[in-house]
C-alpha cells in the first residue's frame, strides 16, 4: 500500500487499526469500529490523528494585508492567539479550499489547510503574497493531534494548564505531558475539541499519554460521521473551485465590506445564489450517498454531496447542493437511492449540536 506514513503510524498498526490510503497517506479508518468511536466522541473523549493536514506560515511587516486579500474573511483586530476560518476563493469565486488562520504576531499569520489541498494552497498563496511577506511550510515539522468530546478538556487538565479558554484561541506557546505544543481549541465534530500541534518526534509520547488518560482512538470513519452530523462542509464535497461560499452557506464568512479581495467581484455578482447547500433528513428508508440525484417529482434540482446513517442521532441524513428555491426546511423531496427513489425533507442544519 503506497502513501505516506505520519509519525503516529506505527501507534496506529499497533492499536489495530485498519490503514487505508487517503489524500496521499495511509490513516486508520477505524480501531474499535466506526459506531464505538462516534459515540465515544459525543459521550465521552475521542482521539484522533489529523497529522496530514498542511501547515503554512506567513512572515513579513505586510502578512495582515496579504491573508486579507487571499481569504474572504476579515483577519483585521485579531489578537495574538486567536483563530479564524475562512474560505479562500479563486477570481471566479470558487473555492480553492477552506482553513483556519491564528495569528501569532502582528507579522505572522499561521495557516491550517486540508491535506489534499497542501500542495495546491501553498503555490496559489504564493503565487498570490506581495510586499514584505514570505510563505513558509511547515508540514514536515508539524504533527497534529485532535483530541473532541465533553470530557476532552478534563482530560487535557491532567496533563496541562494550558488551556484555550475560549472556543477559536489558542495558546501559541504551550506544554503538554511536559511536550511543547500550541494548544487551540476549533474542533470538526461539533463537540469541545481541542488541537495539540507539536514536533513529530513527541507525536507518540504525547498520543500514549492521551490515550493512557481515557481518550479513545478514532479513525477516518468516525470523524466523517461526526463532522457530517454537526453539518461541517468537507472540500470536494460541499466545497470546491465549482462551488462559491454562498452556494455552500458560509456567506458568513465572506466580508464583502472589507477592501479588495481575490475573488470579491465574482462574489458579489454571484448573490443571490441559484443553488444552495442543505441539510436532509430522510422520511423514507434508504440511505443518501454522494451524488445521488435529489428530485422533486420528475425534475431534477440537485445532488447530494455527502450522506449516511449517523449512529448519535440514528437516522440517515445528507448534505445537498440544491436549487435555491428548495432550500426552505420542511420542503419534501425525493432522493434516487441506486434507482429507487426515496422520500426526504429539507431541515436546519447542524443535525446535531450539543445542548
Amino acid at each position: 500500500m503506497d502513501g505516506r506514513k505520519t509519525p503516529l503510524y506505527d501507534r496506529h498498526v499497533a492499536a489495530g487499526g485498519k490503514i487505508v490510503p487517503f489524500a496521499g497517506w495511509l490513516l486508520p479508518v477505524q480501531y474499535s469500529g466506526v459506531i464505538a468511536e462516534h459515540k465515544a466522541v459525543r459521550s465521552a473523549c475521542g482521539l484522533f490523528d489529523v497529522s496530514h493536514m498542511g501547515e503554512l506560515l506567513l512572515r513579513g511587516a505586510d502578512a495582515l494585508e496579504n491573508v486579507n486579500r487571499l481569504m474572504t474573511n476579515d483577519f483585521s483586530g485579531m489578537a495574538e492567539g486567536q483563530a479564524r476560518y475562512s474560505p479562500m476563493c479563486y477570481e471566479d469565486g470558487g473555492t480553492v479550499d477552506d482553513l483556519i488562520v491564528y495569528k501569532c504576531s502582528d507579522t505572522a499569520y499561521f495557516i491550517v489547510v486540508n491535506a489534499a489541498n497542501k500542495d495546491k494552497d501553498a503555490a496559489w498563496i504564493g503565487e498570490h503574497l506581495t510586499g514584505d511577506c514570505a510563505m513558509e511550510d511547515l508540514s514536515d515539522r508539524v504533527a497534529q493531534l485532535a483530541l473532541q468530546g465533553p470530557k476532552a478538556e478534563e482530560l487535557l487538565r491532567t496533563l496541562t494548564g494550558d488551556i484555550p479558554e475560549r472556543n477559536y484561541t489558542a495558546v501559541l506557546r504551550g506544554t503538554v505531558a511536559g511536550m511543547p505544543c500550541l494548544v487551540s481549541r476549533t474542533g470538526y465534530t461539533g463537540e469541545d475539541g481541542f488541537e495539540l500541534y507539536c514536533a513529530p518526534a513527541d507525536a507518540p509520547a504525547l498520543w500514549d499519554a492521551l490515550t493512557a488518560g481515557g481518550a479513545l482512538p478514532c479513525g477516518l470513519g468516525a470523524r466523517d460521521t461526526l463532522r457530517l452530523e454537526a453539518a461541517m462542509p468537507l472540500y470536494g464535497h460541499e466545497l470546491s473551485a465549482e462551488i462559491n461560499p454562498y452556494e455552500a452557506g458560509l456567506g458568513i464568512f465572506v466580508k464583502l465590506d472589507k477592501p479588495d479581495f481575490i475573488g470579491k467581484s465574482a462574489l458579489e455578482a454571484a448573490r443571490p445564489v441559484k443553488r444552495r447547500r442543505v441539510g436532509l433528513r430522510m422520511t423514507g428508508r434508504g440511505i443518501a450517498r454522494e451524488e445521488c440525484p435529489v428530485y422533486d417529482g420528475e425534475k431534477q434540482v440537485g445532488v447530494v454531496t455527502s450522506g449516511t446513517h449517523c449512529p448519535w442521532l440514528g437516522q440517515a441524513v445528507a448534505l445537498a447542493l440544491v436549487d435555491a428555491a428548495y432550500k426552505e426546511p420542511g420542503t419534501p423531496l425525493q432522493v434516487d437511492v441506486r434507482g429507487r427513489r426515496v422520500e426526504a425533507e429539507v431541515v436546519r442544519t447542524p443535525f446535531y449540536k450539543r445542548g
